[in-house]
């Protein structure tokens, strides 16, 4: 396996032209060239769209908006004071990605899950890659997402992420860089299947004149895969979906999943470990889980281990999984691999584990817990996004650009008393895609958008076709989180 430090001098090297790039670029339009035509992929689309006056453009938006109440596509949001369910905002023009890019796109997926895999495995077992210095040790042993309970546990076939959410964003280049990974709990891929059954009655016709492929495969590649981790010789193995409960902000995806899987959808309460072997409590007796998919986070999952406090896991469940008598995805300490410190090192996992040169380019990331590079960020605070290492969501994200004086120094404040919680990346020019705007969704106006994939890791990757793309609703935003406002549309992936 090789090894490439990554110094701080290097790092400093790199940054004046970077920083400079990253200021003057102009945003890519997906659907229209520099020139103001249509790009081939998107010709037909762009068509039928003109065809349409303004009111049947805004009849198109609500139309889909009583679509998704009728069909009950909500999610919640943390905080909300009233605490009701929302509905998920969708905008009717789709995001087209041409064969060939998908290609490029999902090869450089599947390369960037797996070596992201065999750093969970390595970490949690012999930690070969700390050894060779090619990640600091003290980095990974001092993240809040490192879970001393899950060394030593493993996972059958050394499967630590069966589901990813790889979350993509398209330079003014044109290609697509990672951003950002979620291999813990990686929520999203139900609106991506309800966006299509939108979109194939809002648009039959462009849909089967395009070609575009299918994403309804997904809940049936979902269940092989994990079938496919069973500890056990079963060839009928029992999955269940764990779930938090109705007031998280996913659970619309966690009942979605499990009635498309045909799996129960429990809670912690329905469950017991005894034996060290996890059961289900039914009508009929105690009936014996091998697979469990959970939606619930590292520190509720288990409070013999973790919080104690917690009632939304299963007390004796790490004990069940170092005995190997049964297996969750994803394993506990995948959040470790979120860390977006931990991100800035991705290009050398999959030189350290594969031997290959990364595919998919990642957005330049900044340590600011080395002083060389802290002092290059807070001297131009005003030109980074700042983002906590362990948050999720688009929580606690700071934009430098839009930030007032005050945010910036409270930013800068933060950053100096803990310096490793923090990282900075150059703020980058999201790709922008046309979108129903205007008081009364009728007029199409460029919105930011990104683009979540999902890949799955069993016995083979399985990689959905598009995945969700997130749009900035609001005009100039690039925070796409649904929590913070954002919407999605569907993502039509041409077969050639």
């Amino acid at each position: 396996m090789g090894h490439e430090g990554m110094d701080a001098q290097h790092l400093s090297n790199e940054m004046p032209e970077l920083k400079a790039s990253a200021m003057v670029d102009l945003p890519m339009n997906e659907m229209f060239s520099a020139d103001g035509q249509p790009r081939p992929e998107c010709a037909r689309v762009v068509n039928y769209l003109l065809s349409m006056d303004a009111r049947r453009l805004s009849e198109l938006g609500e139309r889909a908006h009583e679509m998704f109440l009728r069909m009950g596509v909500t999610f919640n949001v943390y905080g909300n004071e009233d605490g009701s369910e929302r509905i998920f905002p969708f905008d009717p023009v789709p995001r087209i990605i041409p064969a060939g890019t998908w290609a490029e796109i999902e090869a450089g997926l599947i390369q960037r899950v797996r070596a992201l895999n065999a750093f969970l495995a390595d970490i949690y077992g012999e930690g070969c890659i700390l050894k060779d210095d090619v990640v600091p040790r003290d980095m990974i042993i001092g993240s809040s997402q490192f879970r001393h309970a899950a060394v030593g546990i493993k996972p059958p076939h050394n499967s630590y992420v069966t589901v990813a959410g790889i979350d993509l964003v398209r330079g003014s280049d044109g290609r697509f860089y990672a951003l950002e990974d979620n291999v813990r709990t990686p929520s999203g891929v139900s609106y991506v299947i309800e966006n299509r059954v939108i979109m194939t009655r809002l648009m039959p016709e462009l849909i089967r004149a395009l070609k575009v492929r299918s994403v309804e495969q997904y809940p049936a590649d979902l269940l092989a895969s994990l079938r496919e981790l069973s500890p056990g010789a079963s060839s009928d193995p029992t999955v269940a979906v764990l779930t938090p409960g109705p007031f998280n902000s996913a659970f619309f995806e966690h009942v979605f999943l499990s009635q498309q899987m045909g799996v129960d959808l429990v809670e912690g309460q329905d469950l017991v470990c005894v034996d060290h072997k996890l059961f289900m409590k039914t009508v009929y007796g105690l009936r014996q889980i091998d697979v469990l998919y959970r939606r619930v986070d590292d520190d509720f999952l288990d409070p013999v281990v973790f919080r104690p406090d917690s009632l939304l896991g299963v007390p004796g469940l790490t004990a069940v999984l170092r005995a190997g008598n049964a297996v969750i995805a994803n394993a506990i300490g995948t959040g470790i691999a979120d860390d977006k410190a931990v991100f800035a090192y991705t290009p050398r996992m999959i030189k350290y584990y594969l031997n290959e040169e990364p595919i998919l380019p990642i957005v330049e990331t900044y340590l600011l817990r080395d002083p060389e590079v802290r002092e290059f960020v807070l001297r131009d605070l005003d030109r980074f996004v700042v983002k906590p290492t362990g948050a999720s969501g688009g929580y606690g994200v700071v934009i430098g650009p839009k930030a007032s004086g005050q945010e910036l120094a409270e930013t800068r404040l933060r950053i100096e008393r803990d310096p490793a919680a923090f990282i900075a990346q150059p703020m980058i020019q999201l790709s922008v895609h046309p979108t129903l705007a205007g008081s009364e969704g009728s007029t199409l106006s460029p919105r930011h958008v990104d683009l979540r994939p999902f890949v799955l890791l069993g016995a083979k990757p399985r990689v959905l076709p598009g995945g969700l793309t997130r749009v900035a609703l609001r005009e100039g935003s690039i925070i796409v989180n649904s929590s913070q406002g954002g919407g999605s549309k569907d993502t039509w992936v041409l077969e050639n």
